[in-house]
């Protein structure tokens, strides 16, 4: 389709909610939106569509397993046209709470040091932020 160099991402992060809690944050448009700050529209079924961040992020909902893994098709508007990356949050069930385990895939590697950083600043801070306990 293109010939965009890509990279890839994986990140690793402990949150105190259950399962339970991570995925609906990540899932539902109300706690997504609350937990980022900015507005966020993310159905809840397979192919349904997903945008975050009053639409810098697009995409799709490929493949849903409740409470264990969300798999997207991702991209932001400044990326080459019609360019997407694959993200998939993987829930494991921990002592203390959730292992969330991310995977971003063909990422156009001159926006990878940004959204590397994204990930952390505009996700997992608020959202380790969201289960103080």
């Amino acid at each position: 389709m293109d010939n965009i160099k890509t990279k890839n991402i994986k990140q690793t992060v402990a949150l105190k909610g259950t399962p339970h809690e991570v995925y609906e944050m990540l899932i539902n448009s109300k706690k997504h939106s609350a937990f980022t700050g900015s507005k966020a529209v993310v159905s809840q079924k397979e192919g349904g569509r997903i945008s975050a961040w009053d639409g810098y992020i697009d995409g799709k909902n490929i493949k849903l397993v409740t409470d264990k893994k969300i798999v997207q098709s991702w991209r932001a508007i400044d990326w080459p046209k019609g360019h997407y990356s694959t993200v998939t949050y993987a829930l494991t069930k921990t002592k203390g709470g959730t292992k969330l385990t991310f995977v971003q895939t063909s990422v156009p590697a001159d926006f990878c040091t940004s959204i590397k950083q994204g990930w952390v600043d505009y996700y997992w801070t608020p959202l380790k932020a969201h289960f103080p306990r």
